[in-house]
């Protein structure tokens, strides 16, 4: 019994971390927060955190990684749908990330751009991983759209510009006082007519170059 009561007050000690760490990371940025600040704003002392945490990477591990591994299952059954054409996989693809960022607006910043690497090199950090993987994704719809090789350069370019495009929206109403809900049912048919125009820009622009 005394396990359990201990076992319960560890993980709302955890959870409590987590909470204060997502907070401040979220309002002052992560490099400028301590250890020590997030130990005090969850009521623990500065060494208690470090039983739950070594770091503040693996802060960010815990408080990113389940979440962005959510998103990816999540966009994976849209790409693999059958039953859509390519264009149209590429498209729910695409709503399904902004849903996602605009549902997490607070950490989106935390999810996408704290400790970040390239994309076309592989990644030291297993977050960073992940990161290239929800890329990748993107890359994938694209390549089957216009058939482009996985290692083409023209596909890597489409893909940052179509990477760049789903971030700018984002953060577009990254501080908008309306709820993901709001956005969405105000703000869909933009959105889609967004990736629309983009994918009408890179056909143009192949169309070009054969």
């Amino acid at each position: 019994m005394a396990g359990n009561r201990q076992e319960i007050r560890s993980e709302e000690t955890k959870r409590v971390i987590l909470a204060m760490a997502a907070e401040l990371f979220s309002k002052r940025g992560f490099d400028t927060v301590s250890m020590r600040e997030i130990a005090r704003a969850a009521g623990c002392s500065h060494t208690t955190i470090y039983i739950y945490f070594k770091d503040k990477q693996a802060l960010l591990h815990e408080l990113s990684v389940p979440p962005l591994e959510r998103l990816k299952s999540n966009m994976l059954l849209a790409l693999e749908d059958t039953n859509m054409s390519s264009k149209e996989r590429l498209i729910e693809v695409s709503w399904r990330f902004i849903e996602f960022c605009l549902r997490h607006r607070n950490m989106h910043t935390i999810f996408f751009g704290t400790n970040t690497e390239r994309v076309d090199i592989e990644p030291e950090l297993p977050l960073n991983k992940l990161r290239n993987e929800l890329f990748n994704l993107f890359k994938r719809g694209l390549g089957d759209i216009y058939e482009l090789e996985e290692e083409s350069d023209t596909l890597l370019s489409y893909s940052r510009i179509y990477f760049y495009m789903l971030h700018g929206i984002v953060g577009t109403y990254h501080q908008s006082s309306e709820t993901a809900e709001e956005l969405s049912a105000r703000l869909l048919p933009t959105f889609k007519e967004s990736f629309e125009i983009i994918l009408l820009g890179f056909t143009e622009k192949l169309k070009s170059r054969r």
